[in-house]
């Protein structure tokens, strides 16, 4: 393959991978070791796992005051805080955590850990296998039911009998809705946003050409390319792969206003440039190369992929009625990816749930954009 630059820096190629390995600098990060290992939904064990996390805050004596925050499909567990070594970006749901927000570590302790699978600092494709080698295209299928198996031994080991509130959007509102499903005493409010009961065929479809393109880059290598120089690696994969996933994030509606049919400055899309729609995502595909993993990316799609609370619980409709929270579902009404019919379908299968339409152009991104909004509705809940 060829090489590929993808830093501000023309003379600096990428590293195979963007994941978060070891030796890196930890960050604000703390570690929570499974006591065996991890049996797998889809059949077999995961050993070794461990899980990265942050918190923010602190546990309250009658240990009543933890929120449990998940992350979505390339997020990880740094919520809140200044890009910094060993974190790439900034917090990415800041407007929430921090003093005078919604989850104000004054009053709540706030836990994220980042998803198995995943590429910043739990263990995943990137991460080192007992033999010393990356896991790489022997990392299995972790489903999001699995994901809760994993955190459950990390609120035990935090002592939390029950979290105050599980929060998540996207496929962190598909492991918030398995974990009160799976752990119904343990969760006493649920705030489930932009996700469905059960991944659509429509959703797998768009998620296709995405793991299509990824794995078409002859840098894939199989998946066993976490060990290649810099420069190599399947950087042009991944990147097509954001492209395609940003445009589904974002609504026509946004993209209409925001670009229309114009020219990137300076180009000229007749003679080889770019239009101005074409440079943005350009820029959010090299954004992702930069701190993401590509096999990072096809396993927790896999894992979205497979969502179904109602599988082996006979069906949907019973599945919901396991949960036992406080619930609020919240879609948005311009999502083109996770569409609010399926949140409606949430809201009316959760016994109590109470459905809460953000109306916004930002499409399904706008469960992250909408920060007011959603502040304000996590405060509601969390009064009840």
């Amino acid at each position: 393959m060829s090489e590929v630059t993808i830093t501000a820096n023309p003379d600096v190629l990428p590293p195979a991978s963007g994941a978060w390995r070891e030796g890196d600098a930890p960050g604000r990060r703390q570690w929570v070791e499974l006591p065996g290992a991890l049996r797998l939904e889809a059949g077999g064990e995961l050993p070794g796992v461990r899980l990265a996390y942050e918190t923010w805050g602190t546990l309250n004596p009658t240990r009543s005051n933890a929120v449990l925050v998940l992350h979505a499909l390339t997020g990880d567990s740094h919520v809140a805080g200044p890009a910094e070594p060993g974190h790439p970006t900034a917090g990415w749901w800041e407007a929430l955590v921090g003093p005078g927000r919604a989850l104000d570590p004054a009053e709540w302790f706030v836990v994220a850990p980042n998803v198995i699978g995943g590429c910043q600092g739990t263990t995943g494709p990137s991460s080192t296998a007992s033999d010393g080698v990356p896991w790489g295209s022997r990392f299995p299928l972790v489903t999001a039911r699995d994901t809760v198996a994993a955190e459950v031994v990390l609120a035990d080991a935090l002592g939390i009998d029950a979290w105050a509130c599980v929060i998540g959007g996207s496929m962190g509102g598909m492991r918030a809705l398995e974990w009160a499903a799976c752990e119904p005493d343990r969760v006493r409010r649920l705030f489930v946003l932009a996700a469905p009961a059960a991944t659509s065929a429509d959703q797998i479809g768009w998620a296709a050409p995405q793991l299509a393109a990824i794995r078409a880059d002859p840098g894939w290598n199989g998946g066993d390319y976490h060990d290649l120089p810099p420069g190599k690696g399947p950087h042009a994969g991944l990147g097509v792969a954001r492209r395609i996933a940003h445009l589904s994030y974002r609504s026509g509606f946004e993209l209409a206003s925001r670009f229309g049919r114009e020219a990137q400055p300076g180009e000229d899309p007749w003679r080889g440039g770019r239009y101005s729609v074409e440079s943005y995502l350009d820029h959010h595909a090299d954004k992702l190369v930069a701190r993401f993993d590509a096999a990072s990316y096809v396993r927790l799609t896999e894992l979205m992929n497979a969502h179904d609370v109602g599988r082996d619980r006979g069906g949907v409709a019973a599945a919901l009625r396991r949960v036992r929270a406080t619930t609020y579902v919240a879609g948005v009404n311009s999502d083109r990816l996770y569409p609010l019919e399926q949140q409606i379908e949430l809201a009316e299968g959760i016994p109590g749930a109470r459905l809460q339409v953000i109306d916004t152009p930002y499409g399904h991104d706008g469960f992250l954009i909408e920060d007011e909004i959603v502040g304000s509705l996590l405060r509601e809940l969390l009064a009840e």
